[in-house]
């Protein structure tokens, strides 16, 4: 277990998001406010970390012809733990993500996970993989949220940031704003990941 490569892996080299291109759907359609997308962000962080555990734990014991739909049913148990925690203690944000907290059970990232690292891999290398594969996720629900709240409609988390006469850009509000910001990211993602090859072929 390689606790810094993971993370770079997490984050940067394999971010689910941006490099994978996982769990688009939820992303695009929460991203218009900060706290949704910190809500969400955690939620899945918790959940691929607790499935990715669950699922390296059983994974010699589990057939392989019912493996999906064992990582399903796992997946299910922690997201409806986490969906009542929600519900119950922080329940605007639970409103706010409405459908797409349940919808967790057949998030890509989460099953992806599972099926290509938890299911090969040590407890320990599964819960590092969670938490680092969770974070890479949060950070880009964040940097959407931020561009797309800020810019489109003047607040961070509900709070005005920019000055009375500030034009907002509504168009980022909307689920086009989603495509165009996620769009952004993912291009500067690849354009930064390739930078150093094409300077290593110049080189040659």
């Amino acid at each position: 277990m390689n606790f810094g490569k993971q993370f770079k892996e997490g984050v940067i080299t394999n971010n689910p998001v941006l490099v994978q291109l996982l769990g688009m759907c939820s992303t695009m359609a929460i991203t218009t406010s900060i706290m949704n997308g910190l809500g969400m962000g955690v939620s899945v962080l918790i959940i691929l970390t607790a499935s990715n555990i669950a699922i390296s734990a059983i994974r010699k014991i589990v057939p392989n012809k019912i493996r999906i739909a064992m990582y399903i049913v796992v997946v299910a148990g922690f997201v409806t733990c986490v969906d009542l925690l929600l519900q119950a203690f922080l329940p605007a944000i639970a409103s706010s993500l409405g459908v797409f907290i349940p919808l967790i059970v057949v998030n890509c990232i989460i099953l992806g996970r599972a099926e290509s690292f938890a299911s090969k891999e040590s407890i320990g290398a599964s819960a590092v993989d969670g938490i680092c594969q969770g974070i890479g996720y949060t950070l880009v629900l964040l940097a959407m949220c931020i561009v797309r709240e800020l810019l489109g409609a003047g607040t961070l988390a509900g709070v005005q940031i920019m000055p009375s006469g500030y034009q907002t850009i509504g168009v980022l509000t909307l689920p086009v704003g989603g495509f165009m910001v996620l769009g952004a990211l993912i291009a500067a993602m690849q354009w930064a990941l390739n930078r150093p090859k094409k300077a290593a072929k110049e080189e040659k």
